[in-house]
């Protein structure tokens, strides 16, 4: 599903940039408009619709994600999921890139990979801890209590 999004994005994006640019046929915002007007009602009330349940769906999918991990897990796989619509982009439109863009990327690719890491790391801790009854050690780690 991450990957459809992040391809119907990125055909979106580049659609406007073709739309909207010098070198493709013009489109004023008027006639922007008036091309939407021209929808009929049926066709205007379907895509409604199905962006309002894609747009359900993504923040369900947010708030189990944050539900069952935590709120910088969220954050950690947006991140990844700029990096992966960057690469798709690049391999599907031929993109050009930059060096600085490519270490952007890099770093950011890092950090994700950094952070599976750590969070692998301090489980193993946790287990640890709690096979050898230390769970009241300062280093400890703890989820916050849900009422």
């Amino acid at each position: 599903m991450c990957i459809s999004a992040t391809a119907a994005r990125a055909f979106k994006s580049v659609l406007q940039g073709i739309l909207l640019s010098s070198e493709g046929p013009a489109l004023a915002v008027v006639s922007l408009l008036q091309r939407k007007v021209e929808l009929d009602e049926f066709a205007t009330l379907y895509v409604s619709n199905c962006s309002s349940s894609f747009s359900a769906r993504a923040n369900l999918t947010n708030f189990l994600v944050t539900k069952h991990t935590s709120a910088l897990t969220l954050q950690v796989l947006g991140n990844a999921k700029g990096a992966v619509a960057v690469v798709i982009s690049i391999l599907l439109f031929r993109n050009p890139v930059t060096v600085m863009g490519i270490g952007g990327y890099t770093i950011t690719v890092l950090g994700v990979v950094a952070y599976g890491e750590a969070k692998r790391s301090f489980k193993e801790v946790e287990k640890q801890q709690k096979c050898l009854g230390r769970e009241d050690m300062g280093f400890a780690i703890s989820k916050p209590t849900r009422k």
